[in-house]
């Protein structure tokens, strides 16, 4: 194995470097495996219980090796340099790989039926790079190339269905790194399924038949389903365009065939770790988790239940610890928080998630803003649902606490149900308004549906949008709604930008991004002032807000004119800033407690995880609380303990002691106590509660656990020379272990003292 990098001193020689790498790799497996590194992810704390590293962590540019700090190289020529301040070590691991800190692996899931996903083998998997830039760079993989396994570096533009069938069928393909696409794929990119949610939602083979299986409307055609298939090799994208081209360089530097034959040794070779504990399906891991739990004095669970907390709050305050009187007639808004992608936590969901909820916010805080909110004959809940991309995690588990008396409100409490879903790609202004077809064959249900289509309609009436009806025979496009209506026949409507099939053109996909919503900025903005800036897209999500909550007003009884109820577009273009762009900004740091602010990293992602509150559940829960709440004149310690103060009614409202802003004249902030009626909910699929692991009533979705997911490259030498290298090194062991023998045994006699002549007596 020859030494791949060079070094901040010169390098050493490659007879010596293939000497070290040998003898580094002796307890390695599998062709040129090298053996585990040492090295990991600087973090400011422990890994968690689950044996990884949150991806704020894993991101960081920086590597912590034995003690010291690694600045990833950077390329130059044919071969790679140090970035300053990184000359401290002599590590010989350092001068044979170099280690690709940017990256987001596949990794698996797991339901009732199956797995998806990717893994590596236990020793991680080892190939040669090969560059793939268009469809005809395939053959070298997977026909012609001498040097199989190859480790495939795909063109972000060649990910799709077809090319990984493909890789997918061959033994010649140890893994896939991709490269990001700059700009998007025109034609769309969405790893999800055509019919999302497909079997969770209300329509089946008895209610609805005609709709179910979207045999209606095919709701994501560009879908192709990648997200739910099953790898047997690593795929790891990489998120850092300079950590491609260092691969890049180096593979032309040693890989690329020269005057029509094949490329000689050494090669630039490429390693990838994200082998997964957990196999078949959920099933099977939670009842091996079960067993080890329940026999074993260390057990080693091998998957854990997606689940995090859904976020609610009412305008008019209720007791979370009690029942809502059933005569109370509650509106619930709603919408979904969390997204996905085909990589674990690359999550952004622009226009899948964040545009909807964002509009929520807005919509909640114009209408605490009117005078006469605790007037209203009926009250409105806010909810936003975590972990819906996974057969309506969220949804569900709400409904099912209450239908069993775990939650506040019953079903019977319900007057009507508006979602949000997907409202930012809009043609000509228009926003449409789905129901479903089937509950408005009841002739009580249709009449209430027709005042809500009504009072939605009136309320676009002088604003930059339009509600239509999408069509009374067009079925509800996947919602949360859905679950709602498996239990009961509730009036409601959703609102969306397409009528039919999606507008989003990357619909759970990592190029959901800001871009894919048109949000843009001047160039040369601070980070403050892009914080601020008021966005085309903002201006035009406040207007949806400014109609949905003028029509909740109305619809929960509101007498007076709603002119005054506006959103304002300025808070919303701050949650895009915050929630699409960058989360560690002033104004998120201002509304947490000083305890979570470590949940601040810069690029925000909206997968539901497996710990939790995740950060898109705590941001939510406090941008909530920040833009309905009130600031009460508590001191901390009456604000952290409220039950110790009189008329604090703790049972109907939360109290936050958060950072606040930083003071003007100093570098210290100014904290405050925030009252308001947020709270959480479990966000857990009732089929773990029930123990039903292979249930089709709820979602079964567990992430199966790992030990370690990472990335690097370095040169390979050829079969020939590391046998040479290997007897050679064998050969000075045997010759060492003789020598030293022989040495010991003649020690007297080596190393013996002479006598002093003078000492000698006659």
């Amino acid at each position: 194995m020859a030494a791949a990098v060079g070094g901040c001193r010169a390098p050493l020689p490659a007879w010596w470097g293939l000497l070290l790498g040998v003898l580094l790799a002796a307890g390695s497996e599998g062709r040129a495996g090298p053996g585990r590194a040492r090295c990991e992810a600087a973090a400011p704390s422990a890994a968690p219980v689950r044996a990884r590293v949150p991806r704020s962590r894993v991101t960081g540019s920086v590597l912590r090796c034995g003690g010291r700090c690694f600045v990833p190289p950077t390329p130059l020529r044919r071969g790679w340099v140090c970035s300053a301040g990184s000359c401290q070590g002599n590590s010989v691991e350092r001068k044979i790989y170099i280690p690709l800190n940017k990256t987001a692996p596949c990794v698996r899931l797991l339901n009732a039926t199956h797995q998806i996903g990717c893994q590596s083998s236990i020793s991680g998997d080892t190939g040669v790079i090969h560059v793939v830039e268009k469809e005809e760079d395939l053959n070298w993989v997977l026909a012609d190339g001498p040097h199989p396994p190859y480790m495939v570096l795909l063109d972000g533009s060649l990910f799709n269905r077809r090319v990984l069938q493909q890789l997918k069928g061959t033994s010649r393909v140890s893994g896939l790194a991709v490269a990001i696409a700059k700009p998007s794929p025109p034609q769309g990119f969405s790893p999800g399924l055509k019919c999302p949610n497909d079997g969770f939602g209300v329509y089946s083979k008895d209610y609805g038949p005609q709709f179910a299986h979207c045999n209606k409307t095919v709701w994501n055609p560009v879908g192709s389903g990648l997200s739910y298939e099953d790898f047997d090799f690593p795929i790891f994208l990489l998120e850092d365009a300079n950590e491609t081209q260092v691969i890049k360089q180096c593979y032309q530097d040693h890989n690329v065939p020269r005057d029509g034959s094949g490329p000689e040794y050494p090669l630039c070779a490429m390693q990838l770790f994200s082998h997964m504990h957990a196999v078949t399906s959920t099933v099977t891991c939670m009842r091996r988790s079960s067993l080890q739990s329940t026999f074993s004095i260390n057990p080693e669970v091998v998957c854990d239940p997606l689940l995090d907390y859904n976020v609610w709050s009412t305008l008019q305050p209720i007791n979370s610890s009690g029942k809502v009187d059933p005569e109370k007639e509650v509106i619930i808004v709603a919408t979904r928080i969390d997204s996905h992608s085909f990589f674990w936590n690359i999550a952004p969901g622009a226009e899948s998630a964040v545009s909807s909820f964002v509009t929520h916010l807005a919509a909640a805080e114009a209408l605490h803003k009117a005078s006469d909110v605790h007037l209203l004959q009926r009250n409105i809940m806010f909810t936003f649902f975590q972990g819906e991309t996974f057969d309506y995690i969220g949804s569900s588990r709400m409904v099912y606490d209450m239908e069993k008396d775990k939650f506040p409100l019953r079903l019977d409490n319900i007057h009507s149900f508006v979602e949000l879903n997907q409202v930012a790609l809009r043609n000509d202004s228009v926003l449409w308004m789905h129901t479903d077809p089937v509950s408005r064959m009841n002739e009580s249900v249709d009449v209430q549906v027709r005042n809500l289509l009504d009072i939605l309609g009136s309320s676009s009436l002088g604003a930059n949008v339009t509600l239509q009806e999408a069509g009374f025979s067009q079925p509800l496009p996947p919602s949360s709604f859905q679950r709602f209506l498996r239990a009961r026949h509730i009036p409601g409507v959703v609102l969306t930008d397409h009528r039919t099939a999606f507008q989003n053109r990357y619909y759970q996909s990592m190029y959901d991004t800001p871009e894919n919503i048109r949000m843009q900025y001047p160039e040369g903005l601070s980070p403050e002032e892009t914080l601020e800036f008021v966005t085309d897209t903002a201006k035009s999500l406040a207007e949806v807000a400014t109609v949905v909550a003028r029509a909740l007003y109305r619809l929960a009884g509101g007498a007076n004119t709603t002119s005054a109820i506006q959103a304002d577009p300025r808070t919303v273009s701050r949650m895009l800033y915050g929630f699409l762009i960058k989360m560690n900004n002033s104004w998120f740091q201002s509304i947490i407690k000083p305890d979570i602010k470590g949940i601040l990293g810069d690029v925000p992602q909206h997968y539901v995880a497996v710990s939790s509150p995740v950060n898109t559940t705590y941001l939510v829960q406090y941008v909530l609380a920040n833009l309905t709440g009130t600031v009460v004149n508590f001191t901390k310690e009456e604000c952290l303990n409220p039950e110790k103060s009189p008329n604090s009614e703790t049972e109907m409202y939360d109290y936050a002691w958060v950072q606040g802003s930083l003071d003007p004249n100093s570098t210290s902030r100014v904290p405050y106590c925030v009252r308001s009626t947020v709270h959480l909910s479990k966000a857990l699929s009732p089929a773990f509660e029930l123990r039903q692991w292979g249930s089709t009533e709820y979602s079964t979705w567990t992430e199966s656990r790992w030990k370690e997911i990472r990335a690097r490259i370095f040169l390979v030498a050829s079969r020939e020379l590391e046998i040479i290298t290997l007897v050679v090194g064998i050969a000075i062991l045997v010759f060492s272990l003789l020598a030293t023998y022989f040495i010991n045994a003649k020690a007297d006699v080596l190393f013996s003292i002479p006598r002093d002549p003078g000492a000698v007596a006659y």
